[in-house]
């Protein structure tokens, strides 16, 4: 019996230094692939179109104004398809991609789970897209300038992500709603990388891999910074 417990203790132990060998291996990972620059020659135009990355300490969204450089956002989440639609007057929308599961299971951080972690770092084909009508980005989000031809290709990345004729699904609050999207959530593309996936295809410099929020705004000054 002791054999046993001391077996048992032993491999319980080298699972759990597993586990945390593998989780410091991907954050170190993670923190090399956002310092590896992609469009390592770009800088922000002089004048151009504003748009914002912000996050929640967890997930990152873009902000974008509905209309700008000849594209109308406004028919991607109508007023119709909020609970509230006042709130469509407006002039922008936060967008972020992730993992159904997880979005819909967790409208609150008291509601996240280990297991739902998991599950959605094991992969899933099921994403959606979280719009929400808002009326400009927080006092903490990242400015981004960008060329008219930069924000069009953001768009279209943004737009290609949508499945079309989708149904509406629930939503957090009175103004935002949920939307079936394109992509395989994974602990490799996660709902920031995609965020990065979106700004390198606009030709934006930004790194190579960004998982975490960190490997977003590290490349953008915070606004205090960005003035002076």
């Amino acid at each position: 019996m002791k054999l046993y417990a001391r077996w048992l203790f032993r491999s319980i132990a080298g699972a759990g230094a597993l586990v945390v060998s593998v989780l410091l291996a991907y954050g170190a990972a993670g923190l090399v692939g956002g310092a590896l620059p992609a469009h390592a020659t770009w800088r922000p135009p002089a004048q151009g179109i504003p748009i914002w990355v912000e996050s929640n300490g967890i997930h990152v969204s873009l902000v974008l104004p509905k209309v700008a450089a000849g594209v109308d956002l406004r028919s991607l989440a109508p007023a119709g398809d909020i609970a509230d639609p006042r709130y469509a007057r407006y002039d922008h929308l936060a967008i972020g991609w992730g993992d159904e599961a997880f979005f819909l299971g967790t409208p609150t951080w008291a509601d996240v789970r280990p297991g739902t972690i998991l599950a959605a770092a094991a992969g899933s084909d099921r994403t959606l897209l979280h719009v929400e009508h808002v009326p400009g980005p927080v006092e903490t989000s990242r400015r981004i300038v960008l060329r008219p031809t930069e924000y069009r290709r953001l768009i279209a990345f943004v737009q290609a992500t949508l499945k079309p004729g989708g149904r509406i699904l629930q939503s957090y609050d009175r103004n935002d709603a949920f939307y079936p999207a394109r992509g395989h959530y994974s602990a490799i593309r996660t709902c920031n990388a995609w965020v990065g996936d979106a700004l390198r295809h606009a030709g934006v410099r930004v790194g190579r891999w960004t998982p975490f929020p960190v490997t977003i705004l590290g490349w953008f000054p915070p606004r205090a910074a960005a003035a002076l």
